[in-house]
């Protein structure tokens, strides 16, 4: 098992130095000049020329992009051009909020996917089935910056009884934490549960129509030992698969949420960053963002090969 970590894990190093350097190519052809937005009404010559030297932006694009590769292997992403703070100091700043919200809206999402899931898949053609396909499909089609509006209309507006915005740390208040992070959780976990719920439906009436089912069945066992020993077990690594993806994406993606409801996350400062074009922001985020996914992915192969070692040899 151990083997076959290291070769996911040296294979996911490889995918992120090549994200580093799409990103970093990306970045580049927007137009734009990020030193004379950074500088605004400040503008002269000479500020200019200091900041493109210590910036590195004078110097031709294999250096400038071997010089960030090699600072970015050991920490070091650079200084915000607006703020003059270190990146990874912005980034970890901001991460605790993403990770929070992250994993609240998993949360509430995996208790609606998980029940809504498998009753649906037992339980196919019932009346539940119906309503946890078109639940579904109205949850992932419907916008997350209108479920966000109507939230904060209901339950801000009208009934008042939580915050329209705002952020608390979970470690100084954990109550207010909770009142500030219903709303946000709700819009993301929604719309992730509903996801998840098809694939986790889907992933069951496959592993439940198999021969090892209908063999166990045979033989006379319970129907709940049946779901839980036989379905469920092969059923997993699918539905491994779409958590990961969702916890992965949930914690780089909720940029639309955060602006919203004024969430100082990941999102927010990647946003922020962007109308500003503040390279070094957009770059460290970006990477932070590929780093998790490739992190996520590699959490999901390492429980993929403790559920069905079969996938260690592969």
């Amino acid at each position: 098992m151990l083997q076959y970590l290291l070769r996911r894990a040296g294979q996911a190093l490889v995918v992120l130095v090549g994200a580093a350097i799409l990103v970093f190519a990306l970045i580049h052809l927007v137009p734009g000049d990020p030193v004379r937005v950074a500088l605004g009404t400040r503008f002269d010559p000479e500020a200019y020329e200091a900041l493109r030297r210590a910036s590195g932006l004078d110097l031709p694009l294999h250096e400038q992009l071997v010089r960030y590769l090699s600072r970015a292997a050991v920490g070091d992403l650079g200084v915000s051009f607006r703020s003059s703070q270190s990146v990874f100091e912005l980034l970890m700043e901001r991460l605790p909020a993403t990770i929070s919200l992250g994993g609240a809206a998993l949360v509430v999402g995996l208790l609606i996917a998980f029940p809504l899931g498998i009753l649906s898949a037992i339980r196919r053609g019932s009346a539940i089935d119906h309503v946890a396909r078109i639940g579904s499909q109205v949850g992932i089609s419907v916008p997350d910056f209108w479920l966000a509006i109507l939230f904060i209309l209901l339950f801000a507006g009208a009934l008042r009884i939580l915050p329209p915005s705002g952020y608390v740390p979970l470690s100084e208040d954990p109550l207010e934490w909770l009142r500030h992070v219903i709303m946000p959780a709700l819009t993301v976990g929604l719309i992730s549960g509903s996801i998840m719920t098809r694939f986790i439906r889907s992933s069951t009436l496959e592993a439940n129509d198999q021969d090892f089912a209908r063999t166990a069945r045979a033989k006379g066992l319970h129907e709940s030992t049946v779901l839980r020993d036989h379905v469920l077990r092969n059923a997993m690594v699918p539905i491994i698969t779409v958590a990961g993806i969702q916890l992965a994406s949930l914690l780089a993606g909720v940029i639309v949420v955060e602006v919203v409801f004024a969430w100082p996350g990941l999102g927010r400062l990647t946003y922020d960053a962007v109308l500003a074009r503040d390279y070094p922001v957009i770059q460290g985020a970006v990477l932070l963002v590929a780093a998790i996914f490739l992190f996520a992915n590699l959490i999901v192969d390492a429980l993929y090969a403790i559920i069905d070692p079969r996938i260690r040899v592969r």
